[in-house]
């Protein structure tokens, strides 16, 4: 008698196509998915674009809990017990999201292994993120929870490359992610901007290694007395030292190792090493 063999399970193909108990919707930029209070029967994945978390006290303070992007879930309280929504999410961009209704997402998490893999994977890392984002909040300054806060938004340090352009996000938006207020967060944007970490054209973008070694290539020369010509490329060994010491502060609050050279910013001089970040 022949074997009948057990079709492969492909999670990539099961959350880009409409099937039973999923569905699929185009949202544009500042839709509602979902509305705190709401009654939580299915979960979502972002297929393409990016998505806010928002939270209202009774007293009608809101607060931005998360930024979620492309392939990643939300929603998914639904399945430990919550049967009400206790967050809004508003899309921040044109954005694609799968539907998975409740029943549909625990028959595959019971029935597929691979799935089930994945999405624990992901409830990990998520747990990983607020424990973080708890410490960061009770131990951090606001610098450096806003440098780490634009680090996770340009996705440093996950498996995908990072992104540059970290879009049009709000100083206002900025603010409520790190508790701090929209003035503190100018002062610093303007701060990291002067240092040549991040730059403003529409929307902000940030200078990884490559891009921030190009920064550097043309030297900036000042015409003194006498015809010498001085180059001025560098900063002085004190500033490039403080930079440099901000810069590994900002990486251990994410959790990043900072022995990782491909993505550290060049100064113009050699990195210390990582024993120096350390002290």
């Amino acid at each position: 008698m022949a074997i009948k063999r057990r079709r492969s399970f492909n999670s990539t193909s099961f959350l880009a196509k409409v099937g039973e108990g999923r569905s699929i919707r185009k949202y544009r930029k500042g839709q509602v998915v979902f509305s705190q209070g709401n009654a939580g029967d299915a979960v979502f994945y972002v297929q393409k674009g990016k998505v806010k978390v928002t939270v209202v006290s009774e007293q009608g303070k809101e607060a931005v809990v998360a930024i979620l992007g492309t392939d990643e879930f939300f929603g998914e309280g639904c399945l430990a017990g919550q049967t009400l929504r206790i967050s809004t999410v508003t899309t921040m961009m044109d954005t694609v999201i799968m539907r998975l209704e409740k029943s549909a997402i625990v028959r595959v998490i019971h029935e597929e292994p691979l799935f089930s893999e994945m999405f624990i994977a992901h409830l990990l890392g998520r747990t990983i993120r607020v424990e973080a984002d708890l410490v960061d909040q009770l131990f951090n300054s606001s610098e450096k929870r806003l440098a780490r806060m634009l680090l996770l938004l340009a996705n440093f340090g996950k498996e995908s490359k990072p992104e540059p352009i970290i879009g049009k996000i709000s100083q206002e938006t900025l603010a409520e992610m790190i508790g701090t207020t929209r003035s503190r967060v100018s002062f610093f944007m303007n701060k990291f901007r002067e240092l040549g970490f991040i730059d403003y054209n529409g929307s902000w973008v940030m200078y990884f290694g490559k891009q921030r070694r190009g920064l550097h290539q043309r030297p900036r020369l000042s015409q003194r007395g006498g015809g010498r010509v001085k180059d001025t490329r560098r900063l002085d060994a004190r500033k490039q030292w403080l930079i440099r010491g901000n810069y590994c502060l900002a990486r251990a609050a994410v959790g990043f190792p900072v022995d990782d050279r491909d993505d550290r910013p060049t100064l113009g001089r050699p990195s210390p090493r990582p024993s120096q970040c350390s002290k």
